[in-house]
């Protein structure tokens, strides 16, 4: 079949996590070295106009093979995009994935640890979806790392796809664009993509959850740092004294309204996070994202926000708390709505493969949300794997095949409408 899992068994033993608010693009060296080897993959298949940036954005064409210049006009440039980095909360370092043969249904050990007591089980106690892949290659981890699916599995989806096509001439198809990016996980989201120079008259970004997701709603999105500076004093003698930056950065968290964080939200809701909390008496760092898909009730979070942390301000002092708060992307369904040819094809491609379309809004964001609000509309398709951003992270096998089928099936459905198969 196709080349797709090959590749990603591949792709997932480059270390390319990314790290955030980092001086430089990209983020991590192993994204750039990644980003070499897609760029020689690349021009191995022969595709055309091959570059690979000093930013580890690797972009390539395979040029229409529609025969009727007239034909070839009318037929769009298709984009297909994939992030290079993987998320910062667990590490990518050293994976070591393994393709559970026929799951049988019940726990999978990825580990059994050194010591008693350290053995990492996947589940369905804990992903009652799991069950649902009875008979199916599974790629899994080995618990002690991400798998890297996010977005490696779009990057594997597309290269088996470009490899498909160019083994099989019989599938007319237009113009077909493909870009590769890095820190899209810390909210870099492409900046550097040279849109006109690309070509693609919109595209789709590969990175998505389970079989036949769709989405093209996204979270506004924000991030907020806040500095604490506490003041040490020995514990014995503290008493009116001692300013401890860990209480001091607790009670701030405790004034977030605990039924609006991501374990207690779905759906359309919002939620604020606290990603991570560090410190000592003397000092901490809290690191929150801001979350909402309407965009009054996110800048109503941002206000939020700026009342929390000036309220600790008022009690402790105005240099006890600093906040640095920034926009990441916006919600694309505005811009998506303008060409929702774009969604009806993608869900048309799934039905003709037999694959039930689920439309959601997504609680997150993609390289796509950003990229249509400069002009490059990019909703964005499922990849088919669970559990992104921790070592429970999984992907069935078949659900990567069908995430290269899809791919080609848009490709074959815009060059038959447009007369040009």
């Amino acid at each position: 079949m196709y080349s797709t899992l090959e590749r990603f068994l591949k792709y997932v033993t480059y270390d390319t996590q990314s790290v955030d608010r980092a001086e430089t693009v990209p983020s991590t060296p192993g994204q750039l070295v990644l980003a070499k080897v897609l760029g020689e993959e690349l021009r191995a298949l022969g595709l055309q106009n091959v570059q690979v940036t000093e930013h580890a954005y690797v972009t390539a064409e395979l040029p229409s093979n529609l025969e009727d210049p007239e034909k070839k006009k009318k037929v769009p440039a298709i984009g297909f995009i994939a992030h290079i980095d993987t998320a910062t909360e667990v590490t990518g370092k050293n994976v070591k994935p393994r393709v559970v043969k026929n799951y049988g249904g019940g726990d999978i050990v990825l580990n059994e640890g050194e010591n008693e007591g350290e053995r990492i089980v996947l589940s369905p106690k804990d992903f009652p979806y799991l069950e649902n892949y009875k008979e199916q290659d599974i790629v899994v981890t080995d618990g002690t790392t991400l798998l890297g699916a996010d977005n490696k599995a779009g990057i594997a989806e597309i290269m088996g796809g470009v490899d498909w096509l160019l083994q099989h001439p019989e599938i007319r198809h237009g113009d077909v664009k493909i870009a590769f990016t890095p820190d899209e996980e810390v909210s870099h989201l492409a900046k550097l993509l040279d849109i006109e120079k690309f070509g693609a008259d919109f595209a789709y970004t590969l990175d998505g959850g389970p079989v036949g997701e769709v989405c093209y709603e996204n979270f506004n999105a924000a991030s907020a740092v806040v500095t604490v500076k506490g003041r040490a004093v020995h514990p014995g003698k503290a008493k009116g004294l001692m300013l401890n930056a860990v209480v001091m950065g607790q009670e701030l968290n405790a004034l977030f309204p605990p039924a609006e964080t991501p374990e207690s939200t779905e759906g359309y809701e919002g939620y604020y996070h606290c990603l991570s909390f560090q410190g000592t008496t003397e000092s901490a760092v809290l690191k929150f994202i801001i979350r909402d898909h309407d965009g009054s009730r996110f800048e109503a979070r941002k206000k939020f926000m700026e009342r929390a942390v000036g309220w600790m301000q008022d009690k402790y002092g105005a240099d006890r708390f600093c906040l640095d708060m920034r926009d990441q992307y916006r919600n694309m369904a505005d811009k998506v709505k303008e060409k929702q040819h774009i969604v009806d094809t993608a869900l048309e491609a799934m039905r003709e493969l037999g694959i039930e379309p689920n439309v959601i809004p997504m609680r997150g964001g993609t390289d796509g949300a950003a990229l249509s609000w400069r002009g490059l509309v990019t909703p964005n398709l499922f990849t088919g794997g669970h559990n992104y951003h921790g070592r429970f992270e999984f992907i069935p096998v078949p659900a990567m095949e069908k995430a290269t089928a899809t791919m080609l099936k848009i490709l074959e459905i815009y060059a038959r409408a447009h007369n040009g198969a």
